[in-house]
């Protein structure tokens, strides 16, 4: 019976097990580099030169609001002139981060299912052959007698290794909530949001 343990041990498991490890590893550090660059790209305007701060990227809205008119007199008569409300047109700057879903990946879980199967089975094979002949011949005062016999055996025997290797991997990312950090300089944008009237 043959001694599987040196089989065993023969598997590189820094292959299979830290294999998907390492895919995992890179995969999340894309996904922060494409948040950055998400950042970059989306929320900057880009003068193409290194040296100075990028400025932010703004969105304009443009709306008309009623808001009370500072000159209306009740005891007047009510006419164009004299209006409890007046409209009035309202501009505001809004941060363009602050309305997008800034793409935030983290791999929550990496399962990694590795099976190996190795079965054994030993062979032996055996074969006899024989064979034999015999011819008399009379031939005047003349006996003559031939015997001829053979025999063969042939015996192979092996031992045969049957390798099976399963590996199974799943991966978990969700949307994950934003950094600290990220999301205190984001509450400071929507704080920055100017409304000019």
């Amino acid at each position: 019976m043959p001694n599987l343990v040196p089989e065993l041990n023969s598997l590189d498991f820094n292959v299979y097990v830290g294999g998907p490890l390492q895919a995992a590893i890179q995969a999340q550090t894309a996904a922060s580099m494409a948040t950055v660059n998400f950042i970059k790209e989306v929320g900057f305007e880009s003068d193409g030169n290194d040296a100075t701060v990028d400025p932010l990227r703004y969105v304009d809205f443009q709306y008309k609001k009623s808001v009370p008119n500072p000159d209306y007199d009740p005891n007047t008569a009510v006419g164009p002139s004299n209006q409890k409300f007046i409209e009035n047109e309202v501009e505001i700057k809004v941060p363009f981060l602050t309305t997008l879903t800034i793409p935030s990946i983290r791999i929550d879980e990496v399962n990694i299912d590795f099976n190996a199967r190795l079965s054994s089975t030993e062979t032996r094979d055996i074969s006899t052959e024989f064979a034999a002949s015999a011819e008399l011949g009379i031939n005047y005062k003349i006996v003559n007698f031939k015997a001829s016999a053979s025999y063969k055996r042939n015996t192979s025997q092996g031992v045969k290794v049957d390798k099976t290797y399963n590996l199974g991997v799943k991966v978990r990312a969700v949307n994950d909530e934003l950094p600290e950090g990220l999301s205190r300089i984001l509450d400071m944008l929507e704080d920055s949001i100017a409304t000019v009237a």
